[in-house]
């Protein structure tokens, strides 16, 4: 296994992280006697799978419903110093409720302290303002590291662009040590948040790369063609990790078996990653550019405004990006997925489909861009293309 100092924190990271948000039981709270053998068992041979490959950062959330007390039976059995743990907690309103959820997490977790503690989802002005002001919650987070019940604090969003810089450049209370965000190769555009990050030494935990970054696991066809020789997951870990900006990926296994590609990636790969990556990413440009044309990506969504200033909160530069990974990539499936928690998902995933706009309106909205009428032309499209029966993030399914 690769290891990177995770900035300020000074933590080995390895640059494999074993994501909790896939192999618990429930996604609510369940009392440890209702789970069954048979899922724990499953939990405790997927942790022992991550530790065996060198993979000794277990990370998890509150709000990952039976998670934390599930990984509480098993983390206690291996020598607290040799693991990097992380929990991550909402940010509340009431810093007081922040506080008494961080430590019912410790107890969940059965351990006296975690390495790594994340305000989970700064994902806007509320939840920032929630963390950041007097008597907040980073104040409260820095309260219980002084008492050593927290080595090191971060934040994970899946803020806008536009805003995350925002939550980086804190520096009231300390600011943060490191961030989790979401950047792979499909969606690139949080690299000015990790630059960012990087200014402020601050660690950098990549989100969901395999199944936010395009549902790789079940890839189509089509995009395993144009990652030959390797399989998806594998370009994409060589991609992301090709950039020393970036410290970890998650892995969000959901049995022992989805650590293999990682894996693979980093002992048989890595060396050969300049002769990997640069072939594929070039082969998956000229399918974008076969499929729209060639200037698609430098000028097409050039000028399109963030949802919250667009009709209905459409949000336009979302749509648009799905469109064209189902259109180049036949990623489909995983437009659908996306495209479909809009307006489902709140801060987590913002902004409206395009199920009713005003085109008269949406027209002047966009009259700074290159070919409004097309854009307007492409949300009928994608809407056509993607739409289905409204979901649901996980959390709350």
């Amino acid at each position: 296994m690769l290891y990177r100092r995770f900035g300020r924190t000074e933590l080995q990271m390895p640059v494999l992280s074993c994501g909790g948000m896939r192999y618990q039981h429930k996604w609510e709270d369940t009392p440890l006697a209702d789970i069954p053998d048979e899922n724990q068992r499953n939990l405790e041979a997927t942790i022992a799978r991550a530790i065996g490959a060198g993979i000794n950062h277990i990370e998890t959330a509150r709000g990952y419903g039976s998670s934390e007390r599930q990984l509480g039976q098993i983390l206690p059995k291996y020598p607290r110093e040799s693991l990097i743990v992380q929990t991550k907690v909402a940010p509340e309103a009431d810093s007081g409720v922040f506080r008494k959820n961080v430590l019912e997490s410790l107890e969940r977790l059965n351990l006296d302290y975690v390495d790594l503690l994340g305000l989970h989802g700064i994902n806007n002005d509320e939840t920032y303002e929630w963390s950041v002001r007097e008597g907040g919650c980073l104040q409260v987070a820095r309260e219980l590291q002084s008492q050593g019940l927290v080595r090191h604090i971060g934040f994970s969003t899946h803020a806008t662009p536009e805003f995350l810089p925002t939550a980086i450049k804190t520096d009231v209370h300390g600011g943060f040590d490191y961030v989790n965000l979401h950047w792979y190769w499909i969606y690139q555009r949080n690299w000015g948040a990790i630059l960012e990050a990087r200014k402020r030494d601050m660690g950098v935990f990549i989100i969901s790369p395999s199944d936010k970054g395009g549902m790789l696991y079940n890839p189509p066809e089509k995009l395993c063609r144009l990652t030959e020789p390797v399989h998806p997951i594998i370009f994409n870990d060589l991609f992301c990790l090709s950039h020393p900006e970036v410290h970890t990926l998650s892995i969000g296994a959901a049995k022992p078996g989805d650590f293999d590609l990682h894996v693979e990636a980093i002992e048989n790969w890595w060396d050969k990653r300049d002769e990997i990556v640069a072939p594929v990413e070039e082969a998956l440009r000229a399918e974008i550019a076969k499929t729209f044309d060639s200037d698609y990506l430098e000028n097409f969504e050039k000028g399109v405004p963030e949802f919250r200033h667009l009709p209905g909160d459409t949000n336009v530069q979302i749509i648009l990006w799905l469109h064209m990974l189902a259109k180049s990539f036949d990623l489909e499936e995983y437009g659908k997925m996306r495209y479909n928690l809009l307006g489902n998902a709140g801060h987590w995933f913002p902004g409206t489909n395009a199920a009713d706009f005003d085109e008269a309106a949406m027209r002047e909205a966009l009259r700074d861009t290159a070919d409004p009428e097309r854009i307007i032309r492409t949300l009928h499209e994608a809407h056509e293309m993607l739409v289905r029966d409204p979901v649901k993030r996980l959390s709350e399914s």
